[in-house]
């Protein structure tokens, strides 16, 4: 059980994209929707299986697994995640909160145990600490591609020496074409990493986004770097024919 609260949090330093494996659902729906407000992309599993299945497929920051799931429990699927080598940061929720059921969970190959009932803010702060220690000192906080660099830190984005003002999503938009530079990105791609939409709602937003970054980052230089690859996506590349 999650304590809900009212709490408006700052805006995050870096998004983090997790996968959250909950059987209950008004507690599951309670965490996304909380986690994106915090400026985060959650993904959710209603069963073991299923978490399984997308935190194999999934590139994930980090996961927050119910203990006590259908189909298989949280600790065989995070001992079943370790056992094929992926060390995805895990955060286990569980009712049993006794110091040997959090013995056996960090034993299991979870990260963290947080026993039920617990505030959204204090398993937001956890999270946040398992990524960046995840992350590591080699985490990028800046991409370049040709004369135009992007500041993960301070949200600043410049082509040589002018500077360019976009607004949170462009921004978004951008780094992570930068962050896939020299590779297709599809429309799939964005729609669930930068709007979050898990399908196309047949809508022209990336367009209208795409041809706004264009303008912005491209206009009056004589070499442009955003591209559309017909047929397959987007793609941000220096010198590209």
């Amino acid at each position: 059980m999650v304590t809900k609260t009212d709490l408006v949090f700052p805006p995050a330093e870096s998004q983090m994209r997790l996968l959250i494996v909950e059987d209950d659902r008004e507690s599951a729906d309670y965490l996304v929707k909380a986690f994106r407000e915090a400026g985060h992309v959650a993904d959710l599993a209603g069963d073991g299986e299923e978490g399984l299945m997308l935190a194999e497929t999934g590139d994930y920051d980090a996961l927050v697994v119910d203990r006590m799931l259908p189909k298989r429990d949280g600790l065989s699927l995070i001992g079943a995640l370790r056992e094929k080598g992926d060390r995805t940061p895990a955060l286990i929720l569980s009712a049993l909160g006794q110091v040997d059921d959090r013995i056996k969970g960090l034993r299991a190959g979870g990260d963290d145990y947080l026993p039920k009932p617990y505030s959204f803010a204090e398993l937001l702060a956890r999270v946040e600490v398992l990524s960046r220690r995840h992350g590591g000192p080699g985490e990028e906080t800046s991409y370049r591609v040709g004369d135009l660099e992007l500041d993960r830190l301070s949200h600043r984005v410049t082509r040589g020496t002018t500077e360019i003002t976009l607004q949170p999503r462009e921004f978004r938009l951008l780094e992570y074409l930068m962050k896939h530079a020299g590779q297709v990105v599809t429309r799939t791609m964005l729609l669930e990493n930068v709007w979050d939409y898990h399908f196309d709602p047949q809508t022209n937003v990336i367009d209208v986004h795409i041809s706004r970054l264009r303008s912005k980052i491209d206009k009056g230089q004589e070499r442009p770097l955003l591209h559309t690859i017909r047929g397959a996506g987007y793609m941000i590349r220096d010198g590209l024919r």
